[in-house]
């Protein structure tokens, strides 16, 4: 039928072979086109099967009508052999537009394909975007872990609770005193590090008593320690030294959750007064620098005058300008917290430090959240601050004074 219809028009075959190149540059173009976007291995199979398909159809037609144009077009040439060139020129006409026609369907089909490209990017641009909503589960299961967290905070409150009431890890182990349920006038612990044994030996020979002096001094109710903690790589040299100098001494309280380091001695200081608690049970704690000679029995003197105050906080009482400047010495890198003044509250001097058995059990208690400053004097005293404690200033306790009456002096 369409070849009969192109035959009545004229220049029939050149209609018809219009109409069989407009077919293949559609077909072609358009499967063309759906094979750059689709994604499945499926659907691209048979885009190519379908464009080849449709190019072989379309052969096949134009063939079809080259046979169906022969009987028609020898007629023309018998009549007119004379006019060639009316033939010809119409002939190029058809050929041109259909060029045109075939470069307007091709740009069209690309073009639409182009912007078909551009928008999938975008899509899947802003799909990445998009900001996540909360299904119902998604909600509940946060409301449920806000709830776990009440409830774990209200463990810790009745943990806290019994802890203050008497209960504590370890109470009465009372390791190195001969009558566990005897209770102590003091604990005693000397700070101490790794390359300080020159010093150790010094106090053991003064001061410090050593064997079964030592021994004598625990049944008189005053435990003496070096205290020191670990070395940053677990079971080197300098952990092995310790270890076996503390087989043959036994005056030893080793820190096994402290790294031992100057700039970590505020909290050296939360793990000393938790391990004197939990390891003794004695009515004083006492720190004391590694610098420091010690008028023993003056000490212990001060401390049974002492016995039965609650909440005493003992010291050198000092204060004074917190340094801001980094890179000065005593630098304290919080200088903020302490006002436009810039100054330190009381507290006792580092040197030397007492507290009482209840001021050691609530840093034992609460040391996982206490504030540690630059310096372990400053933090103490700001542990001391927020509680019921009575501030003890005590000349004798100043131990670079020149006081006659004084019970430690520098070494």
């Amino acid at each position: 039928m369409r070849s009969q219809l192109c035959l009545l028009l004229p220049f029939g075959r050149q209609c018809s072979l219009l109409i069989n190149s407009c077919i293949v540059s559609v077909s072609f173009y358009a499967d063309l086109s759906l094979y750059r976007f689709i994604d499945s291995e499926r659907h691209q199979h048979f885009c190519v099967v379908d464009s080849i398909l449709s190019v072989s159809i379309s052969l096949l037609l134009l063939k079809v009508d080259e046979m169906e144009s022969l009987p028609t077009t020898a007629k023309p040439q018998r009549r007119g052999r004379s006019k060639p060139s009316q033939t010809f020129k119409p002939s190029i006409f058809m050929a041109f537009f259909s060029c045109l026609a075939w470069l307007y369907v091709a740009g069209r089909l690309w073009q639409d394909a182009e912007n078909r490209k551009l928008l999938t990017s975008l899509l899947q641009k802003n799909a990445s975007q998009r900001p996540m909503i909360l299904s119902v589960e998604d909600k509940l299961q946060v409301l449920g872990c806000k709830d776990l967290e009440r409830r774990i905070v209200e463990v810790e409150m009745h943990l806290t609770l019994a802890k203050s009431q008497g209960y504590l890890k370890n109470q009465l182990r009372q390791s190195g005193s001969s009558d566990p349920s005897r209770k102590l006038l003091a604990v005693i612990g000397v700070y101490t590090g790794f390359g300080s044994r020159l010093k150790r030996n010094v106090f053991r020979g003064s001061w410090m008593p050593k064997g079964d002096a030592l021994k004598k001094l625990e049944e008189r109710g005053v435990v003496i320690r070096f205290v020191i903690g670990r070395s940053a790589n677990r079971g080197d040299s300098l952990d092995r030294n310790i270890d076996k100098e503390n087989s043959s001494t036994k005056d030893f309280l080793i820190l096994e959750g402290h790294e031992e380091a100057d700039d970590l001695l505020p909290k050296k200081a939360k793990f000393f007064f938790s391990a004197a608690v939990q390891n003794w049970d004695a009515d004083f704690y006492v720190k004391v620098d590694d610098n420091i000679d010690l008028d023993l029995e003056g000490l212990i003197g001060l401390l049974e005058r002492r016995r039965g105050q609650d909440g005493s906080y003992i010291g050198c009482m000092k204060s004074g300008d917190v340094i801001a400047d980094e890179g000065k010495q005593w630098y304290e890198p919080d200088w903020w917290r302490f006002g436009d003044e810039k100054s330190y509250f009381r507290h006792a001097s580092g040197s030397l430090v007492i507290l009482s058995k209840n001021l050691a059990r609530y840093i034992n208690i609460n040391s996982a959240s206490l504030k540690t400053y630059a310096h372990d004097d400053v933090s103490v005293g700001a542990w001391m601050i927020g509680i019921q404690a009575t501030h003890i200033d005590d000349s004798r306790l100043c131990c670079s004074s020149v006081s006659q009456d004084k019970v430690c002096s520098v070494a």
